[in-house]
């Protein structure tokens, strides 16, 4: 009997999640249609002016991806030089909340 009700309950939480990834996906594939209804209707407007929605540069390769999205600055840091300096961040952060508990801890001894 307790195997049963955990089979119809399992049964119940995989319907759950395929219909609310149904829903995603649906969601996503109307956004691409529209955008797609859009630039076919806006053969006769003006060349300057973009249409609402519509993507650039690489976010129109990516499904849903965010209008007016810009490319990374590749003239930056690399990517090893830039983790290096995220680590740095968390060590001196680190470092002072553990110097702040020592204060604070030699304050109150006093």
């Amino acid at each position: 009997m307790r195997m049963f009700f955990g089979l119809i309950s399992l049964m119940i939480a995989l319907a759950i999640i395929g219909s609310v990834a149904k829903q995603q996906l649906q969601a996503l594939s109307s956004t691409g249609n529209a955008v797609a209804r859009m630039s076919g209707a806006a053969s006769g407007a003006s060349a300057d002016m973009p249409l609402p929605g519509m993507r650039e540069g690489a976010t129109i390769a990516i499904p849903g991806g965010m209008p007016g999205a810009t490319m990374a600055d590749t003239t930056g840091l690399t990517v090893p030089q830039q983790s290096q300096n995220i680590q740095q961040q968390f060590r001196d952060a680190t470092n002072n909340a553990l110097q702040q508990g020592a204060d604070r801890a030699a304050r109150s001894d006093q």
